[in-house]
């Protein structure tokens, strides 16, 4: 120490300041991180975990005003998550659209409360002791939980998750198309337009074939093919015997037609007398009726001359 001079001695301690002001950043750092970890960020891969125990969830996105101001709030929440018995997660919706989908989550920002995988939306005010007054007091016991059909495990909303996971892929190959590769947008919207004719062809020809695998259809010449088979087996003999047959039924047919011609006929007769009287007798009554009527004018003409 004998041979330091007072420079040296004044650029050590500049040195053990500047030391202990760079480890006492650490440990701030460190310590916000620990904070901020009790947070826990949900995501695709790990959404499952709050099927288990009880959370609460923030559905959020950076450039929403009222999520930046409920940000502070929800760390604070986060802190006492242990103290709580609970655990605090959030969601970006604009890095996971497909677990915005699958909670149909429409406004930011949306607080979930789950409880055993039973879902329930939180609608009270966002300030971190209603918040905690919902937990603790279990004000939770009295809202309705989301329906099985609406739930988040059920098959509708993981459909619903893809088609919005969907949705933001056609978004990003659409800003590349017009962005990174310089093509309209009209050009954009007649790739998409001929990508969607294809796949519908391909999905149309799937299914007729699956169709057809399950219920295929019957062919209609089968029966013909067994009639000439059965045509081909019969013999010679066989064949004579149905020709006289069918000559014998065609024989008694005819004879049954002449005799009931001739029925006919013996019956006419008769009739056809009565009928002569019968066509006599009206013909004298019109006679009759046409000589009447002469006579009168006649007898007009006759009393005019008069």
């Amino acid at each position: 120490m004998a041979g330091l001079t007072r420079a040296d001695m004044q650029k050590y301690g500049r040195s053990s300041c500047w030391i202990s002001a760079i480890f006492l950043l650490l440990v701030c750092r460190v310590n916000a991180q620990t904070e901020v970890n009790n947070v826990l960020t949900v995501a695709d891969a790990n959404w499952t975990l709050i099927l288990q125990g009880e959370w609460m969830i923030k559905f959020y996105a950076p450039w929403c005003p009222a999520c930046q101001h409920l940000q502070a709030d929800w760390e604070n929440l986060g802190r006492q998550s242990e103290s709580l018995g609970i655990s605090v997660g959030r969601v970006d919706v604009t890095q996971q659209p497909g677990l915005s989908g699958r909670f149909l989550v429409t406004t930011l920002p949306t607080i979930f409360h789950a409880k055993d995988g039973n879902f329930r939306k939180y609608v009270s005010s966002r300030t971190i002791e209603d918040i905690q007054a919902y937990v603790v007091d279990q004000k939770w016991a009295l809202v309705e939980p989301v329906p099985g059909w609406k739930s988040p495990s059920s098959l509708l909303m993981s459909g619903m998750a893809n088609l919005f996971r969907l949705s933001v892929w056609i978004r990003q190959i659409h800003t590349y198309l017009t962005n990174t590769l310089g093509i309209p947008s009209w050009g954009s919207y007649v790739i998409f337009a001929i990508i969607t004719l294809f796949m519908g062809l391909i999905l149309g020809l799937m299914l007729v074939l699956i169709a057809d695998c399950i219920w295929p259809s019957r062919p209609k010449h089968r029966e013909d093919k067994t009639v000439l088979i059965v045509k081909e087996e019969v013999s010679e003999e066989e064949v004579e015997d149905i020709l006289t047959e069918e000559k014998r039924a065609s024989d008694l047919d005819n004879e049954s037609e002449r005799v009931s011609s001739d029925e006919s006929t013996e019956e006419e007769g008769p009739l056809t007398d009565g009928a002569a009287s019968g066509s006599e007798q009206p013909a004298s009554e019109g006679a009759a009726e046409s000589s009447v009527r002469k006579r009168k004018p006649q007898e007009q003409n006759t009393a005019e001359g008069t």
